[in-house]
């Protein structure tokens, strides 16, 4: 097929010249075809229109390789719309972290349409279309699962929607939508936004509102009450008093969600620059302790707000990484938050009789046990985290080699952090980490001053007193 393509194409140009790739030929005949018969469904039950000229949208704001997927989908007389984070990001004036096109094309079509496409997902069945090392995710519209009995086995008895792949309409698909400011669609035909459930209006107001009963839609996907949360940080957004409500009531459902997925939401809300207020929140509506159970039982018995200030401050130190432009290693901050029931535990059977070592190590492993049944943390993660806590005491170690040792370690630069972190927390020596702050900086001479041992200070010999000898009684007698 390309072959005939490809000489249909050389035959057409008056240049006659030859094209190399059977692939460009074949892109560049489809191009002088006229448009295909339009597939396209674009009627809109009770949604507004608002025109380009009273939204700030801009194609222009738009990624490449979306407007590309979107122009080809188009083309191919499919409905093609971009929805989701990137148009409220947009109108928020932001600069989307992605975009995200939904169609009424299904799956396999798309992957007929697109030769760079991967089919991926077994609850949604979605399309990424690749270009180098980004792509393009594609959905297709899906629709509200009925109370048939077909349906059930999409559905656990709790209401948590385990396979969602039954696709509808654009008038469908919005009501599976979870927020109303993530559900306007920016049409391509006439840039326009439509807007089925006043998510414009939300959106002016500043306001985190769920479409349908929050209940019911916190039932079939738990992580929603996460998504909430973080947008609502994030946007600086506030809540609906009936998302407020349902919230907590249904806080116990994240136990359900499979660890892995919930591992996938941490960098979300702790790693994104508002660490600190999605921390708070997650405690005021629940939440936190359906993720670091061991975390919440800790901060339930603050002494002099120690273990508090600790997950604070390791927080508050993420959030000024990502204003500067650093990275975060996530095991780090596990690290931190782990790091008080860790010492908890470990002082328990120290109380008890075991070595200090050995108690150490059993407490990190059973803490990291427990969590990571809550949250799927990978193992080179837990064997980071481990190291890091295994090198704390060695801190403490400053004479000699041991030092030098120390500080060629792999793990040296987060063990250091660390040790800051708990001096700032009261969790060690100030003038521990002052100290190693300056052996870091000094040269290798003054390296070796620092670590020799210090002189014992000679006591004052004491002035021997000598006792006068008596003499001897000399006693005499009569004779």
């Amino acid at each position: 097929m390309n072959a005939i393509l490809t000489f249909l194409k050389n035959f057409a140009d008056s240049d006659k010249k030859p094209i190399r790739s059977a692939k460009i030929a074949r892109q560049k005949f489809i191009e002088k075809l006229p448009d295909v018969v339009p597939r396209a469904t674009e009627t809109y039950d009770g949604a507004t229109i608002i025109p380009r000229p009273d939204h700030n949208v801009s194609r222009q704001q738009v990624g490449e390789h979306a407007l590309k997927v979107l122009y080809r989908l188009r083309k191919e007389g499919f409905d093609a719309y971009l929805v989701g984070g990137c148009v409220r990001d947009l109108l928020l004036g932001r600069e989307p972290k992605d975009f995200d096109v939904v169609t009424n094309a299904e799956p396999e079509q798309i992957a007929d349409i697109f030769s760079n496409c991967r089919l991926i997902g077994k609850r949604f069945r979605l399309a990424h279309v690749i270009y180098g090392r980004e792509f393009v995710e594609v959905a297709t519209f899906r629709k509200a699962i009925s109370d048939d009995k077909k349906d059930a086995p999409r559905i656990t008895k709790e209401g948590r929607i385990v396979q969602d792949n039954i696709y509808g309409s654009i008038n469908e698909d919005v009501w599976r939508r979870d927020f109303t400011i993530n559900a306007l669609y920016y049409n391509i035909r006439d840039f326009s936004i439509v807007d089925f459930v006043g998510g414009m209006d939300d959106h002016k107001a500043g306001l985190i509102r769920l479409i349908g009963d929050a209940s019911e839609r916190f039932r079939e996907d738990p992580v929603r009450m996460l998504r909430a949360v973080r947008f609502a940080v994030k946007l600086a957004f506030k809540l609906h008093h009936d998302c407020e409500q349902a919230i907590p009531l249904n806080a116990h459902l994240l136990a359900s969600i499979p660890a892995a997925r919930l591992h996938d939401e941490i960098p979300k809300l702790f790693l994104s620059g508002y660490g600190v207020q999605t921390f708070e929140m997650l405690r005021q509506y629940g939440l936190f302790g359906m993720l670091f159970p061991a975390v919440e039982k800790s901060l339930s018995h603050e002494a002099a707000h120690f273990p508090k200030m600790m997950v604070i401050n390791a927080l508050k130190n993420a959030d000024d990484r990502v204003a500067e432009g650093k990275t975060i290693q996530s095991y780090f901050l596990f690290a931190a938050l782990l790091f008080e029931p860790m010492q908890q535990r470990a002082d328990e059977k120290i109380k008890k009789g075991e070595l200090e070592s050995i108690a150490y190590y059993e407490a990190a492993g059973e803490v990291l046990t427990q969590q990571v049944r809550r949250l799927a943390i990978p193992r080179h993660f837990t064997l980071a985290i481990r190291e890091v806590w295994s090198l704390q005491p060695k801190f403490s170690s400053r004479v000699g080699m041991k030092p030098y040792r120390l500080l060629t370690h792999p793990r040296f630069r987060a063990a250091y952090d660390f040790l800051m972190l708990r001096a700032q927390t009261g969790s060690a020596s100030t003038e521990l980490a002052e100290w190693w702050t300056a052996y870091q900086a000094a040269s290798e001479s003054e390296q070796r001053k620092m670590t020799q041992p210090q002189p014992v200070a000679a006591k004052p010999k004491k002035k021997r007193t000598y006792r006068k000898k008596a003499k001897p009684l000399v006693i005499y007698s009569e004779s």
